[in-house]
Order: structure tokens, then sequence, then C-alpha cells
């Protein structure tokens, strides 16, 4: 059945409720809501000739019942020669909606006798109006000027519903960035570390850039990668924190998730509509380096002093956090002398292009080895909406398979033998280790451990020596980074490159614009 989203524009922030099915959620607003608003007055014309009388100010339409903020009235044309207008009144406020603006003051004649006063200026038509279930208003706090911290950064400004046939393009790191994977799970079945660790995290960063629409997205069933011409393009570059549930975020692609809207459009580059009759368009975008140049969607004062970390190493994702083991004495055996809690700082400098992603909002047949039909088709009723969708737990995984189970003693063992204190690993711990027989800081042999059982279907459960599977990615030949993976360092890299997808699940062609095999 069709997922549906219902979507409610409250001081300039897009809500939407939780998706559900056709037969399931059509529901009126969350309480506190109200229906959507009608049209305000319409605008007068502006009188014609008459003698040098000065222009009159022109009345505002009161705003529809229900509505959001109406747009500024039109000021009536003030007559030749007269003088300008005064500014109309704000409209009347609506039923459970906001006022509307007061019309703009009439320009100035030029020549000529006077003119009759302008008409009423048009009030703004009636958004949908209503909220969130709160007691209190949502806490829509003006956009963040990134002055604070290790950084300065441009300021973003969230961007406003795009209405009916539109689409607000936004960005999570799923529920998992917000809480971290907790052990014990609270479900057996749940995302978590089979090696009993619990991981939180601090901050999970990311910059993003250049969203591209294209035409055509089944260009060709055998590459992905092929679409038709670009039609509609947004540029950043966006500096966001996957962590951080800020002000401005909305619901996302599933329960329990947060996404910060990051851009909008209402049309193609060419000012034409976007088709409404089931036209999809192929979604792409780029996680790029971080850069002075990027705009401040969420960051706090500590997640800019890491950014600034960002810039000068070049990174494109930073995780930060702590990982702590909670698994029981009989799991820890031969663990004894390991850290029980670990701190770690991943700066990944893994620049990638993901292109034409699969999305599970579409309900048509996908190709063949393909999980959802590939684009983004768009509402005639509604804005749509383009989650760039961030999975935490891909660098963790001990295969390039996707969905493979998730482990941690591969970084935690890498600072066993540290004196005093909770240690803190970084890739850089694991350059020159050998995914395929890997050790620990006091180069002693690593085994595979598991606190709980891993699932069997992605590939069956490894057991004895710690060695990671690259499947089909070669293992290099020499220390050319293009030849295949060198070491742990790239294995972790390679997994952490493909976690871009849209919508929650959809996958991407993955070009990596890094040193790397393919």
């Amino acid at each position: 059945m069709k997922s549906i989203h219902k979507y409610w524009l409250v001081a300039g922030v897009l809500f939407a409720t939780m998706p559900g099915c056709e037969d399931e959620n059509e529901t009126s607003p969350p309480d506190g809501g109200v229906a959507a608003g009608g049209t305000g007055g319409s605008s007068g014309t502006a009188g014609k000739g008459g003698s040098g009388g000065d222009g009159t100010a022109g009345k505002a339409g009161a705003s529809g019942s229900g509505g959001a903020s109406g747009t500024s009235g039109a000021g009536g044309t003030a007559g030749a020669a007269g003088k300008g207008g005064a500014a109309g009144s704000a409209g009347a406020s609506g039923t459970g909606g906001m006022a509307g603006s007061a019309g703009a003051a009439g320009s100035a004649g030029t020549g000529g006798g006077g003119g009759v006063d302008g008409g009423p200026p048009e009030g703004g038509t009636g958004g949908t109006a209503g909220g969130i279930p709160d007691a209190d208003p949502p806490d829509v706090s003006p956009p963040i000027d990134a002055s604070d911290g290790g950084i300065t950064l441009r300021t973003h400004v969230p961007p406003m519903n795009p209405g009916k046939g539109g689409i607000l393009f936004s960005a999570s790191g799923e529920t998992l960035a917000l809480t971290g994977f907790p052990y014990p799970p609270a479900s057996p079945d749940d995302l978590q570390f089979y090696d009993g660790w619990e991981v939180r995290f601090d901050r999970l960063l990311v910059t993003v850039d250049k969203l591209t629409l294209s035409a055509n997205p089944d260009t060709d069933m055998g590459d992905q990668s092929k679409t038709g011409a670009v039609v509609a393009s947004v540029n950043g570059p966006w500096a966001i924190d996957m962590h951080r549930d800020g002000p401005n975020n909305v619901p996302g692609k599933s329960p329990g998730e947060r996404a910060a809207p990051i851009a909008a459009l209402t049309t193609q580059s060419n000012g034409s509509a976007f088709l409404t009759d089931g036209t999809r368009y192929a979604f792409g975008y780029d996680a790029v380096a971080a850069t002075a140049q990027a705009m401040n969607v969420n960051l706090d004062a500590a997640a800019l002093v890491d950014y600034a970390e960002m810039v000068q190493n070049a990174c494109t994702t930073m995780y930060v956090g702590t990982a702590t083991f909670k698994g029981d004495t009989t799991c820890n055996a031969g663990h004894t002398t390991w850290p029980t809690a670990v701190k770690f700082r991943f700066c990944f400098k893994t620049p990638v292009t993901y292109l034409n992603c699969q999305n599970p909002d579409n309900m048509g047949t996908p190709f063949p080895n393909e999980e959802s039909q590939r684009g983004i088709a768009f509402d005639a009723n509604a804005a749509v909406i383009g989650q760039i969708t961030f999975h935490a737990e891909h660098p963790f995984w001990d295969s390039v398979l996707h969905d493979s189970p998730s482990h941690f003693d591969q970084f935690a063992a890498r600072v066993v033998g540290q004196d005093g204190g909770v240690p803190t690993v970084t890739l850089e711990h694991t350059k020159a280790v050998d995914y395929t027989a890997y050790r620990d800081g006091l180069n002693n042999a690593v085994n595979w451990r598991y606190c709980s059982e891993p699932p069997i279907d992605v590939h069956p459960k490894f057991t004895g020596p710690m060695s990671f599977d690259p499947a089909g990615v070669p293992h290099a030949t020499n220390s050319d980074p293009k030849t295949g993976l060198r070491d742990y360092y790239d294995f972790a890299a390679y997994n952490e490159s493909t976690e871009g997808h849209l919508n929650a699940d959809g996958l991407c062609f993955v070009k990596r614009n890094y040193d790397s095999p393919p």
C-alpha cells in the first residue's frame, strides 16, 4: 500500500505525520492544528486620471480562516504625480492562523494629473495551519549564525514548505544517529554490535552538496549511474550534525527519526513545473570534504570545534563518541586486559557522489536485483520529501556485503596496552593493519567474539582469527590505493563510503571521488 505523509507549516517549518498506510492513516491534523485556510481578499486596481491628489493607503485583505501567515498584499498604485500611498494595514488573523502581512506602500507617480486611491491589496492565501501535538509551540529558533566555536560558517536559513508540486530536501542519520546502539538491544533483531559494545555518539558530522534531479532514472537497467540530463539542482554545501535533533528538524522517514531540512525546489531550472503524472526524476547528491564555505545547518559550538578539525584534515564525515563494553563475563573471557570504555574520533576522507538513488517511497516494480524503483515522483497535491539518509553502522561491518553484522572489537583492540584513563581510538590507528589477519595494539592476534548471535542472511558467522571479508573488492598488490584495499583503514573507509541513501533505505550508485578500488 502507498505510504502517506501529511504536512503542516508552522512558523516557516514543515512538519509531517509519520508514514502509514492509506487505509490506516487518513487522519485529521494533530491536536492543536486546524484545517487549511481560505484565500485572502483580492487586490484592487490602481485608479487612473483625476486631479493631483495623493494616493492613500490600500487595505489588506483579511487572511483566510485557518491560514498561516498571509503573503504581503501588493500596495495600491499611486496616481500619476501623486505621492506614494501609505502601507496597507495588516490582514486580520484567521482562526488558528497568523496575521496577514501589511500591504506595501504605493510607489510615487510621475507626471500628469493626480490619481485615484489604489484599491485594497491582495490578502495572503491561507496555508495549511496547525502544528504538532505538544503543549507548547515548536521551538523555531532563528537561523544559526556559526560564529561560535572553532570556525565561522555561512548562515543557513531553513527552507519553507515548497507546496504542491514541490520538493523539500532533508538529511538524517536515522534514529540510531540520535540514540546510538544500546547493548543489549531492546529487541534481539535490532541493529547492534554483536561483540557486546554499546556505541553512543556525541556528534556525527557530514558535509553534503550538489543536490540534483535528472530526467529518466531508468536510462539503463544494467547501469544505475546513467540518467538523462539534469533538470534542477541546488548547491550547498551544508554542514550537518546527524546526531543533533535541532529546533528546525522535522519527522523523518522512519518512526522516531528526525531530519534536518536543508533546501527546497518548486520548479525545474528552466522555470517549468515538475511533472506530476507519475514521471520519476533521478536524484543524486555529493558527500564532500568539510569547508569553511559550508552553511551551518545545526552545528553547535562543540560541533564547530570538531568541524574546524574536519576542514583542516579534509574529512567528509566525522564520528565522535564513546563505546562501552556491556557484554557479560563469559563473553569477556580472554579480553580482561582490554579497556571497557573507548572514546572514538573517526575522520573519513571519502568524498562520494551518490547517483540515481532507488526510492522506497515508489510502489512500482523495480529492476531485477534492485530493491525499489529509482527516482522521485512529484505530487500535484502536496510537497514530496527527498531525505538524504546516512546509515551510521556501515563503517563497523565485518564484510563489504551490504547489511553485514557490526563489530567494535577491531577498534578497541588497537588501543589495548595504553596506560591510564579512557583511551581514544582514531581511524589512523588502523593504518597498516592487515584486515585479513587482524592484530591488536600489542601485536597479538585477535579472534572474533560474540556476545549475541549475529544474523546469517548476509554471510555465515565468522569464527576464529579476525579476518574481514572484502568479497569481490580486490586486495592491493602495491601501495597504490586505486588497485585495491591496502589495510583496515581502507576497508573501513570503503564501507563508510556506501552509507548514503535516499528516503531511509534507497540504495544509490556510489561513485568514489577519492583513490580507491571501484
